[in-house]
C-alpha cells in the first residue's frame, strides 16, 4: 500500500497520479489527517486490506505533503555507512551511531522551494527514513519491523557552518533551517517493496548523479535501528527515523560542493518514489 498526504488528508494512491481519499471510503471511521492512521495503524490496515475503496481522484504532485506531518519526534543517524564515515573524517561505528534531531519546522513534503541559509554551506544527504506504527519501548530486532508502517524518501539537508561550528558541534541546529526534512512522496508498506532491507537510493543535482547506495550497506540496519533507539527512547506512531546517507555528499568531496541558488535537488529511493527541492538565495 502506499499511502499519501494529499492536502492534508489521507489518500491511499492507486496509481502515482490517482488515489483514494480514506475518510469517505471508511465512512469517516479513518482520517481525514494522517497522525490518527498511525495511532491506530492495526485497525487501519484491517480495514484497508478488506476494503472495497471508495471514488478514486486525481491527485497532483503540488498537493503532497509530508506523509507523516506531525510526529513526536523525528530522530537522524549519523555516520551509518561506512564510506559515508570515511569522507566525513571518522571511523565507522561499532555501537550506535550518532543521533541527533531535526526539529518539527524543518518537516516538508516533496516536491518544495528551500531558501538557502546565508553565508552557510548547504549540503544534501539522501536517506530512506522508517515511519513507526506502534508504541515501541524495549523492542528486539526481530520484532522491530512490526513496528514500522513503512518506508519513505528524506533528504538530511545540512548547513555544515552551523552544523560544525566551535566549540561544540550543533548537529540540530545545523539541520533544521526550514525546508530541511523534505520527506515523501508517499509512505509505501514494507510489503510493497521487493525486499525491505536492500533498497537502492540515490540523489542527483542538475541532473548529475552525485550519491547512490544501498540499504544492505547500512552499518545498522533499520530494525536495528528500531531496536536500539527503543532500548533508551519509547518511539511514537507516526515518529520518523531518518537512517543514514550513502557516501557523496559535498562535504567529503575534493574540492567541496555545496548548494547554489538554482540547484535542483532530486531524491531517489527505488520501489518508493522522487523528491525533488528546488534552492534560491535567501532574501535576507
Amino acid at each position: 500500500m502506499r499511502l499519501a498526504n494529499v492536502g492534508g488528508r489521507a489518500t491511499i494512491m492507486i496509481s502515482d497520479d490517482h488515489g483514494v481519499d480514506v475518510h469517505r471510503a471508511s465512512g469517516e471511521r479513518f482520517g481525514p489527517e494522517l497522525s490518527g492512521i498511525y495511532e491506530n495503524w492495526d485497525q487501519f490496515l484491517n480495514w484497508a486490506d478488506d476494503a472495497s475503496l471508495g471514488e478514486v481522484a486525481a491527485v497532483s504532485r503540488d498537493q503532497l505533503g509530508a506523509p507523516s506531518p506531525s510526529p513526536r519526534q523525528i530522530v537522524a543517524i549519523g555516520l551509518n555507512f561506512q564510506n559515508h564515515a570515511v569522507e566525513s573524517g571518522f571511523e565507522a561505528p561499532t555501537q550506535l551511531p550518532p543521533v541527533f534531531t531535526k526539529f518539527l519546522s524543518s518537516l516538508t513534503g516533496p516536491y518544495t522551494t528551500v531558501s538557502l541559509p546565508p553565508g552557510g554551506n548547504t549540503d544534501w544527504e539522501v536517506e530512506v527514513v522508517a515511519v513507526i506504527s506502534r508504541v515501541a519501548s524495549g523492542v528486539s530486532p526481530e520484532h522491530a519491523w512490526d513496528h514500522v508502517a513503512g518506508l519513505t524518501v528524506g533528504q538530511d539537508i545540512s548547513e555544515r557552518v552551523t552544523q560544525l561550528r566551535p566549540p561544540a558541534p550543533q548537529f540540530s541546529l545545523g539541520k533544521s533551517f526550514a525546508g530541511f526534512a523534505p520527506t515523501g512522496p508517499w509512505l509505501v508498506t514494507p510489503d510493497e517493496v521487493v525486499d525491505r532491507d536492500d533498497l537502492e537510493l540515490g540523489c542527483s543535482i542538475n541532473g548529475g548523479v552525485v550519491q547512490t547506495g544501498r540499504t544492505r550497506d547500512l552499518i545498522f540496519s533499520i530494525p536495528r535501528l528500531v531496536s536500539e533507539l527503543s532500548q533508551t527512547m519509547t518511539l511514537y506512531p507516526g515518529d520518523l527515523i531518518f537512517t543514514g546517507t550513502p557516501e557523496g555528499v559535498g562535504l567529503g568531496r575534493n574540492p567541496q560542493q555545496f548548494l547554489q541558488d538554482g540547484d535542483v535537488l532530486v531524491s531517489w529511493v527505488a520501489g518508493i518514489g522522487n523528491l525533488e527541492q528546488r534552492f534560491e538565495a535567501s532574501p535576507r
